[in-house]
């Protein structure tokens, strides 16, 4: 099996935020789950360097643009591994290799007598690198805004056409047999919808600005921004050959975007690529946007989130759990100071954190360090045992449907259970009436613990090698496909240091 995800490739227009780091660690995570089963897994990010919104943001700076997008992409490419990110490749549009790619597209697309030449004239939004027609637009007084509440106006130019309208039906068709190529369902439905709508067909060439990918053959037209930015997905596996290793075996894949860009992705990506004779994307998953402290986030309003500064206040794994545990993926959410130390202290401090703590630090003082298989297990061991099988089923039938929320709760749910078992058993009063009973509950909680650390390395992939050198374990030795068999006869522990410390609000 393989397994290719991507994140959209990042505009460098601005720096990055939180809503990219948030992509990003999803894209992550997926990875990581899926390198855990042993699958084949490639995991690409990257960014998007051309058009209008570039150019400009260049000119203000008064920078060359090409050195202004080396500078602004270099931003997005550190903060990869600063939020503990294990992506295969970084992509930029602005790569040689790209712009070959881009073109061959171009002219595949138009041997396939999928472009023609015409004029545009309708309403463009430059923030949005997007066309609108006006039934979407929204009248305010000095004209119409777009559903992104940016402006627009009207332009008027020479322009390729890609003939989107002949897709309409065969866009249908391919939905209508993937029910999940769209994740989540609500976001289907809207796809369909606007689809089922009437496609018209899409301007794809510019000419009243230059930074763009040359149109092949042609000097005043670049290409629209999206065909050139959404090739970037089969460039990085070598298109346009198709025959290479790479690109058979990781496309189709897997895209997480924002639900800002979701048209882009599930209506004109999957055209063009049936349009060159490709296969459309196999998912994609739109996920929600977040407020801070219950306000939409803006520069305007002064609120956006450094992931920078708050990774460095909060910790990074603590961020990375957050984001993922408080609210459903797909769904918007709210970051609050609050919310991450109420989440942080009960889940990882509190549940998880404590129960290493104690049960190591007991371990190494009554138990010499070490304990041992139990020569018999008893009905209530057994019991929580079984559990933890339950749980794993569904943890990985969770995590492969993208619910990383729920993955996250049925382990927390089973940990508080364990934590109860703990307190039942009271491993501290058998040590005064029967030490081989106080070595066998131990055995059982340690083993416990190990199994669920690798279930939460996706998520919190830093904070898990530390728990697991505790145990004197490493994900060289387990992982997804051995979980189930691992019983070891012996367990020795390392002395452990506090690794979830409580945030004081």
């Amino acid at each position: 099996m393989s397994f290719f995800i991507t994140t959209p490739i990042y505009y460098v227009n601005d720096v990055p935020h939180i809503g990219h780091a948030y992509t990003t660690i999803a894209c992550d995570i997926f990875s990581r789950f899926n390198k855990l089963k042993r699958e084949d897994t490639f995991f690409l990010t990257g960014t998007d360097e051309h058009g209008q919104k570039v150019e400009k943001a260049a000119l203000v700076q008064k920078k060359d643009t090409q050195i202004f997008v080396d500078e602004m992409s270099k931003n997005f490419r550190e903060l990869v591994p600063f939020l503990g990110c294990d992506n295969d490749d970084f992509i930029r549009t602005t790569d040689d290799k790209h712009k070959s790619s881009a073109q061959f597209l171009w002219n595949k697309l138009k041997s396939n007598n999928q472009i023609y030449l015409s004029n545009y004239e309708g309403w463009y939004s430059i923030r949005d690198e997007a066309f609108y027609q006006e039934s979407e637009l929204t009248k305010v007084e000095n004209g119409f805004v777009a559903p992104s509440g940016a402006p627009v106006e009207w332009v008027k130019e020479e322009s390729y056409f890609f003939k989107l309208s002949e897709w309409e039906n065969k866009l249908i068709e391919f939905y209508e047999k993937n029910k999940d190529a769209i994740l989540p369902k609500s976001r289907y439905n809207e796809v369909t919808s606007f689809i089922k709508g009437g496609l018209k067909d899409l301007s794809i060439s510019r000419t009243t600005f230059k930074w763009g990918i040359k149109v092949p053959e042609e000097n005043n037209h670049v290409m629209y921004v999206w065909i050139d930015a959404l090739c970037n997905y089969i460039t990085a596996l070598n298109y346009p050959d198709i025959n290479n290793d790479k690109f058979k075996k990781f496309w189709p894949g897997i895209h997480i975007v924002g639900k800002d860009i979701l048209r882009f992705h599930a209506v004109y990506w999957p055209a063009f690529l049936m349009a060159a004779d490709l296969e459309p994307p196999k998912k994609i998953f739109a996920h929600g946007w977040w407020t801070n402290e219950g306000q939409k986030i803006s520069k305007s309003l002064g609120n956006v989130i450094n992931p920078y500064e708050i990774i460095d206040q909060y910790g990074l794994d603590q961020i990375r759990f957050f984001l993922f545990r408080e609210v459903p993926f797909g769904n918007d959410g709210d970051f609050s100071k609050d919310a991450i130390a109420q989440r942080v202290n009960a889940d990882l401090s509190n549940n998880y954190g404590n129960l290493i703590q104690r049960i190591a630090s007991f371990i190494i003082k009554n138990a010499n360090a070490e304990v041992s298989k139990p020569k018999k297990i008893e009905e209530k061991d057994e019991k929580l045992l079984q559990q933890f099988n339950l749980t794993f089923k569904s943890y990985l039938k969770n995590m492969e449907s993208f619910q990383i929320d729920k993955a996250l709760k049925n382990i927390f749910d089973y940990l508080s259970e364990v934590n109860a078992y703990v307190d039942e058993q009271a491993p501290w009063s058998l040590k005064k009436i029967d030490t081989t009973r106080m070595q066998d509950v131990l055995y059982v909680i340690t083993l416990i613990t190990i199994k669920c650390s690798v279930l939460l390395q996706p998520i919190i992939p830093s904070s898990i090698d530390k728990v697991l050198n505790i145990y004197n374990f490493s994900l060289k030795e387990l992982d997804l496909v051995n979980i189930n068999d691992f019983n070891p006869d012996t367990i020795k522990l390392n002395l452990p240091k506090p690794i979830f410390p409580r945030i004081e609000k």
